[in-house]
């Protein structure tokens, strides 16, 4: 299968300015980028940073390229309402012409629960982000929805029109290697994105933490056809080749303020993939 690689932008900082993010988006496309992804944060941990709504800024970055993918890694979805993420999902999808791709996780910041009244404790965000995709994927369908969970309530609702993409919008779903629980909602969808305990920026995943991610998911679904394994990291202290090796399908080169920031993004970008 073949590599696919993408850019992914913080939406916060010096990169929380929508038009700047719409220009690095444009700048991929043109240098040869497969895809284009922004965080999704309301707050972040020093709240003196800019921070940019990434479903409005995809909104540019659709009507503004014709190619790249295109999605947030990931969106929040605890912390939203389904039937109002369907409606921008499937207008984004409409507006890209089916380019859009749906990160869905847990989110990393308890505060951009607990601050706005919210439980943030885990248990709760996981059955919400369960339920919330149910629904989500649900609406997408075109057809009446009825659904009684713990946290959410349908009553005969029907949304159109539907996506663009078909049977649905392809949605991706985080998990923390070790656990475990994570992966296994992954291997209901349509792809993972790990990410790893013991390794991040300045620890490199070794392939074979990747390689045990794999043959987890692969155990749950039992076959991994159609299924992208999705991963951030920084070349070239990583080689996405070597990860390509043990099953990866997308490698998304993570710019930020601790790489040299938006120079240095628009540097990177440049250079292709």
């Amino acid at each position: 299968m073949t590599l696919r690689k993408g850019v992914g932008l913080p939406t916060v900082g010096e990169f929380g300015d929508p038009a700047v993010l719409l220009e690095l988006a444009v700048a991929a496309e043109e240098h040869g980028w497969d895809g284009v992804f922004l965080w999704d944060h309301l707050l972040y941990h020093d709240q003196s940073w800019p921070v940019a709504n990434p479903t409005v800024t995809l909104g540019a970055i659709a009507a503004g390229t014709g190619r790249i993918r295109l999605g947030n890694l990931m969106t929040i979805l605890p912390r939203r309402r389904a039937q109002t993420v369907a409606r921008e999902a499937v207008t984004l999808d409409r507006l890209s012409g089916g380019r859009l791709v749906f990160g869905a996780a847990l989110g990393s910041m308890d505060e951009e629960y607990a601050a706005f009244g919210e439980d943030p404790a885990l248990r709760t965000r996981a059955a919400r982000l369960d339920e919330s995709l149910q629904v989500l994927t649900r609406l997408w369908s075109g057809g009446p929805v009825s659904y009684r969970g713990r946290y959410l309530t349908v009553d005969g609702v029907r949304m159109v029109p539907g996506p663009v993409q078909r049977p649905r919008i392809p949605v991706w779903c985080a998990g923390r290697w070790p656990g475990r629980a994570g992966f296994r909602r992954a291997a209901r969808w349509d792809g993972a994105m790990p990410t790893f305990a013991d390794y991040g920026r300045e620890r490199a995943v070794p392939p074979e933490e990747l390689a045990a991610v794999v043959e987890f998911l692969r155990a749950e679904r039992g076959s991994l056809d159609g299924f992208d394994i999705v991963m951030q990291g920084w070349s070239p202290r990583q080689d996405p080749a070597v990860y390509a090796q043990v099953g990866l399908t997308w490698w998304i080169e993570a710019m930020g303020w601790w790489r040299g920031g938006v120079a240095e993004a628009r540097e990177r970008i440049a250079a292709g993939p």
